[in-house]
């Protein structure tokens, strides 16, 4: 399980990233211009974006305690996390790769090795066995 408190850690520790409230004063972390994650409350669900449509198809049907999705989001490669359901090397992929779908171009181009920048922004201890289900 992760807090709000974890993915603030994760999400504040990429380039660029700050932290801004957002729909219903809930916690969203952004880089200029675009919002790469945020939390929901009713269940506590982080909001993240995936690379295609596909892939959150794949997510919500290989572990739908984890991952799930509402009308609101249809059609849109935006995936809903339950935190309950999740570790902190899980939550660190999903922010990372949010991150790295979202970011501007400027900052992401300096990234060349996505696992280490997940390791990066995980804090010590924290690796757990996060695996995405797709992988």
């Amino acid at each position: 399980m992760v807090t709000e408190d974890d993915v603030r850690q994760l999400a504040l520790a990429l380039p660029g990233a700050y932290e801004q409230a957002s729909y219903g004063g809930r916690p969203s972390w952004r880089t200029a211009p675009r919002m790469f994650a945020w939390l929901r409350d009713d269940p506590e669900t982080l909001v993240a974006w995936v690379e295609t449509v596909e892939d959150k198809e794949a997510l919500t049907a290989a572990d739908p305690v984890k991952f799930f999705t509402t009308a609101h989001y249809a059609g849109q490669p935006i995936v809903l996390v339950r935190l309950e359901a999740i570790d902190a090397g899980e939550a660190a992929e999903l922010i990372v790769d949010s991150w790295l779908f979202r970011a501007p171009r400027s900052l992401t181009r300096a990234v060349d090795d996505r696992r280490r920048l997940i390791s990066t922004v995980t804090p010590p201890g924290r690796e757990d066995a996060g695996r995405r289900a797709w992988e």
